[in-house]
């Protein structure tokens, strides 16, 4: 079976990766061309183990 591997370097610690990761808002900026957003559960912020959150976008012309 074919294998691809990915390997990204990032010049940051795991912790500023980690939260990066988990940040509602930095992911609806850099989703802002799909008009993402937050709209039900945790809507903003670093989210926690054990919470949720509902997304809505526009994909291929359709929400």
């Amino acid at each position: 079976m074919p294998k691809i591997q990915l390997k990204t370097i990032i010049k940051a610690d795991i912790e500023t990766v980690f939260d990066l990761a988990r940040d509602i808002d930095l992911h609806q900026k850099s989703a802002s061309q799909n008009n993402e957003t937050a709209v039900a559960g945790k809507t903003s912020g670093l989210i926690e183990e054990g919470e949720s959150v509902t997304w809505r976008a526009k994909h291929l012309g359709f929400y």
